[in-house]
């Protein structure tokens, strides 16, 4: 079994972001239900978490700025870890999110162990 990170990316940044605060306040019980989901089933691996607004992009040249900058309005909004055989089953609970129907983008991406 592998571990894959799911991160959940979202418009934070735009005048009418989506999903909107009242669709996240509508998204917040299924969503909890659907990591609970996960967890229940022993593939949890790190609990997700919230991530600020706000950042810092460093560059070369070890040039600071402030960010992160979101690429077509779309932020992290929140990762956690799991475990699943292949991407098949990892996009397979990656398709349940209850935020993707309010706008939201669900990427996985397998951990490739170190070296």
């Amino acid at each position: 079994m592998s571990e894959f990170l799911i991160t959940v990316l979202r418009d934070l940044t735009s005048r009418n972001p989506h999903p909107s605060q009242e669709e996240l306040k509508d998204a917040f019980k299924p969503y909890q239900d659907w990591i609970a989901g996960i967890a229940a089933e022993n593939r949890l691996v790190a609990p997700p978490k919230r991530w600020d607004l706000d950042g810092r992009v460093v560059s070369r040249a070890e040039i600071v700025q402030q960010g992160p900058y979101a690429v077509n309005n779309m932020s992290m909004g929140g990762l956690f870890l799991i475990r699943a055989n292949d991407y098949d089953e990892a996009v397979e609970f990656a398709k349940k999110c209850p935020i993707i129907k309010y706008g939201a983008v669900v990427e996985v991406r397998m951990a490739i162990p170190a070296a």
